[in-house]
């Protein structure tokens, strides 16, 4: 006897659909799969059987072939364990045709009939939908990422037995329904107000939260470097509904959102020194998401940024250029989204410090500087906006009592600047002032007769390339947001000059 359930299975950030159909006839008992299954999905026939047994029905001793469809394309994972089952009750006659074709059937079985939890829910539920179905049949632990989806409906089940009974009419069970938690204020256990001093720096960041910017921290050992890129978080602005469901997504398909509902936080990903590029950009034999995309519309910190292996870094070149990440493999062509914030750290030499230092001896030779220095390349330095100098800090701003400026009181200003940019740019799939194209520098960084020359004059003083021209422009007009003009004037172009990477260390 032949049925046919539907199911979904993931590739990439998307699902594409799956029929399982299955076919019990005569002959020689077992079971097989067909249509390029990996090893997960062939085992299948193994946990389906003792799955249904353990569920309270006799196993078919009959030949079953269980056909995925489209046999072109690889299928991976054991989401596909629940559909199986339900095809088989199904030849078998113990479920009816019609009560299973009004449901999407993704699950993986446990040995006793449990189902367990599966990644990737969130994207194949999204492409379901937007083919048309509604109705899914999911493990419990499944619910509340599935139900971030509006419109449709969500029947979630501990094992195979409460879905048999369910089908059969024999179980009333409603619907999981996401009961949309209220939005509540995102309470962070650090603040601005905890860094005394190091003010260039705070601005630097405010900067580069404000309008998207790429920044690179330069200074020696305990300064602050670090202690200021972790409260980056805490003033960026908070994500949208749309911008959420993309984060939530990419962690979904990572396997990162086990029990979770949606993301509503900026992501920060602080990968160690030691990560390879496959991880850094993603890949794999099956290409999953790397930590650019799992960084996506948030933060990735390069703690110490030239002990990064160089090919590492240098794989950061085309995402930070197309925000986005496209990875070939036989099976398939995968792109992530990868539109982050590039937050750096780096000391200025091996030894920590500046040749020159007052109070500290640099003890590199010439050669030991020059090859840090070439650790972060030309190319990444050309993609980074701001540079910022993070030097030692005096005593007296350690003094207690000595106000700085809390983290609520920086995102309120950036949030204003967001807000003028969400404007100037609605419809053109434009985010901030870091996304400006060159055709609209015209318009946007328009500059008047007095800036134009001040413009000029650096150009040349400071022999920068086209690309150093757009950043600062780019720069200087987030700073105008931020000041609320609606134009760039001397002291934004000034102050955007400032951040630019201005401190060479000389090497004799």
């Amino acid at each position: 006897m032949l049925s046919k359930v539907k199911s979904f299975a993931l590739l990439g950030v998307n699902g594409y659909m799956i029929n399982v159909e299955t076919d019990i006839f005569n002959g020689l008992p077992g079971v097989d799969i067909v249509g390029l299954a990996d090893t997960a999905v062939k085992e299948a026939r193994e946990r389906v059987k003792s799955a249904v047994k353990n569920s309270g029905f006799d196993f078919p001793v009959s030949k079953i072939v269980i056909n995925l469809a489209p046999a072109s394309t690889r299928k991976d994972g054991a989401f596909l364990d629940l559909p199986i089952a339900i095809g088989i009750l199904t030849a078998m006659g113990i479920l009816k045709q019609e009560k299973v074709d009004e449901y999407i059937f993704i699950g993986e079985l446990s040995l006793d009939g449990t189902l367990r939890w599966v990644p990737g829910i969130l994207p194949m539920v999204l492409e379901a939908y937007e083919l048309g179905y509604k109705n899914f049949v999911l493990p419990l632990e499944n619910a509340p990422e599935a139900a971030i989806v509006s419109g449709i409906n969500v029947w979630p089940f501990k094992n195979l037995k409460e879905i048999y009974e369910f089908l059969s009419g024999y179980r009333e069970c409603e619907r999981y329904v996401d009961t949309g938690d209220a939005p509540i204020d995102i309470y962070y256990d650090v603040d601005f107000s905890e860094v005394k001093g190091q003010e260039i720096a705070k601005r630097g960041l405010e900067i580069a939260a404000a309008g998207g910017h790429n920044l690179l921290m330069v200074g020696p050992p305990g300064t602050g470097k670090t202690m200021l890129a972790r409260r980056l978080p805490t003033i960026l602005p908070d994500l949208t509904f749309e911008e959420s469901l993309e984060v939530t997504k990419i962690y979904s398909a990572a396997g990162l959102l086990k029990g979770q509902s949606l993301i509503k936080t900026r992501p920060f990903r602080t990968p160690h020194h030691t990560i390879s590029s496959v991880s850094l950009v993603g890949g794999g034999t099956i290409p999953k998401p790397g930590e650019v995309s799992l960084a996506h519309h948030g933060v990735l910190f390069l703690d110490e940024m030239p002990e990064f292996k160089r090919d590492a870094l240098e794989a950061l070149r085309q995402p930070m250029e197309d925000r986005k990440v496209t990875i070939s493999r036989v099976n398939a062509t995968i792109s992530y989204p990868s539109d982050f914030l590039l937050l750096g750290s780096s000391n200025p030499t091996p030894c920590g410090y500046y040749p020159g230092d007052p109070y500290h001896i640099c003890r590199c030779t010439p050669v030991e500087i020059k090859r840090y220095q070439n650790r972060i390349s030309g190319p990444i330095r050309d993609r980074i906006d701001i540079f910022v100098d993070v030097d030692s800090i005096e005593f007296e701003n350690l003094l207690e009592g000595n106000y700085a400026e809390s983290s609520k009181d920086i995102k309120l200003r950036i949030d204003k600047a967001r807000f003028i940019q969400l404007e100037r740019y609605r419809g053109l799939k434009i985010l901030n002032n870091s996304q400006i194209k060159p055709s609209m520098f015209a318009t946007v960084c328009r500059l008047n007769g007095s800036c134009r020359k001040l413009m000029k004059e650096a150009y040349d003083k400071f022999h920068l390339s086209a690309r150093s021209y757009n950043r600062i422009l780019k720069v200087a007009r987030t700073i105008a947001d931020l000041d609320g003009s609606p134009d760039i004037t001397d002291d934004h172009l000034l102050e955007a000059l400032a951040f630019r990477e201005t401190r060479p260390i000389p090497v004799y």
